[in-house]
């Protein structure tokens, strides 16, 4: 990856965008997921199981085969191009950059590898005019889905504080320490598809389908934050077995990096934090 900064001048002003991006990971918010649901016309649930991937954070690609072969996403039409292009997620409007919201400070742009990809699958582009990435990003209108993106990572922090507030406050780590952090190990290293397989049906429909309205994002996050804290505490007010404090504990922590990585959060490095903590406590 190679690291942009906002002055940096490239050829983004392609007027192909959608036809290149074929086979790339669009990673999607709770709030982007409405919205294209909405502008589809379609339950949220539908949507999701239909056109999206890992309980609904990835938009899945398997339409017809485009630039370089590479299968089209879901909402991709050959003839008239993204089918709900309005309400299209950050990912796409920042193509083909992309950006990493970190725990702590400012957030980072990059594109792929060395030199701009651009260039390599499309030799034309180096005929087109250059613009800066600062122009770049005010023109795809980043700026609402960029705050959603980051208050979704600080709803990462929150779910991941109910996971230690679940670990210590409990008396979990005193009771049964080393199963406990076994377990709080293994949630943390899982890999999307595992993570996604261990995640209970109901705990990831409510992450990904909270049924608010997507007009405002801000307004969304901090909706479905509420709501989530409050499932949550209902949940796992009253548990009878520390096996039973561990197993919530896991759950949390599951929505907790679920809801990161949908928001472009750094993940090696929360868990590595988070980890790190668990160890230290009790």
């Amino acid at each position: 990856m190679s690291r942009l900064a906002l002055g940096d001048r490239l050829p983004l002003t392609c007027t192909r965008a959608g036809t290149c991006c074929h086979g790339k990971a669009v990673w999607l918010t709770p709030w982007d997921v409405a919205r294209l649901a909405a502008a589809r016309g379609a339950p949220v649930r539908r949507f999701r199981d239909e056109a999206t991937e890992l309980g609904g954070i990835r938009l899945r690609f398997a339409g017809p085969p485009g630039f370089r072969g590479q299968a089209a996403c879901a909402l991709y039409d050959p003839a008239t191009g993204c089918r709900a292009h309005a309400a299209r997620p950050l990912a796409c409007r920042l193509y083909p950059l992309g950006r990493e919201r970190r725990i702590a400070g400012a957030a980072r742009y990059m594109h792929e590898g060395r030199d701009f990809p651009c260039l390599a699958g499309c030799p034309e582009v180096v005929a087109l005019p250059h613009i800066t990435v600062a122009e770049y990003l005010a023109g795809q209108q980043v700026g609402p889905g960029e705050a959603v993106q980051d208050a979704y990572v600080e709803l990462m922090q929150d779910l991941a504080e109910g996971a230690f507030v679940l670990l210590v406050d409990s008396g979990l780590i005193r009771v049964r320490r080393e199963a406990a952090l076994t377990a709080f190990a293994a949630a943390v290293h899982e890999d999307d598809v595992a993570r996604t397989a261990a995640l209970p049906p109901m705990w990831l429909d409510r992450l990904m389908d909270p049924g608010l309205d997507p007009e405002e994002g801000s307004a969304f996050v901090v909706a479905h934050g509420a709501q989530l804290q409050a499932q949550a505490q209902a949940a796992f007010a009253t548990l009878p077995t520390a096996a039973a404090v561990e197993g919530a504990m896991t759950v949390m922590l599951r929505l907790a990096l679920h809801c990161g990585r949908a928001a472009g959060a750094d993940l090696a490095t929360a868990a590595s934090t988070w980890l790190a903590r668990a160890r230290s406590a009790g």
